[in-house]
């Protein structure tokens, strides 16, 4: 009895829960998209990329830290020195502990995808 307290009691403490979509194209936030698919720029494929951006909460009154997509892309993009991501998922994730007082809680947007870089037309 005594086990199955226990465990409820950290089920209760730390709770969470998530949400996942899916993107076809995605670029940095300092790109044109539109002008990059008007002009039929080509790409090379790089590979996987995945980035990720959280956002803490302490007390409930003190954020700190960005947890936007863009914010995420913009890390998966450094990483990969990719220009957009192709065929993004995006996860948002919300976590909290003593979730009754708001003690501390982190909320995470994460991005997954294929990574490629738009090439120069030759003139």
């Amino acid at each position: 009895m005594k086990e199955k307290l226990l465990l409820l009691s950290v089920v209760m403490l730390l709770a969470g829960c998530s949400s996942v979509g899916s993107l076809g194209m995605v670029v940095r936030s300092t790109a044109d998209p539109g002008a990059l698919l008007k002009n039929q720029t080509s790409f090379r494929e790089i590979g996987p990329a995945y980035g990720e951006a959280c956002r803490f909460f302490v007390l409930a009154v003190l954020p700190f830290g960005q947890s936007d997509v863009a914010a995420a892309v913009d890390e998966a993009l450094s990483a990969s020195g990719g220009d957009a991501l192709l065929n993004v998922t995006v996860s948002s994730s919300l976590y909290g502990f003593i979730p009754v007082y708001n003690f501390f809680s982190y909320t995470c947007t994460n991005v997954r995808g294929i990574a490629v870089k738009f090439e120069d037309k030759k003139s």
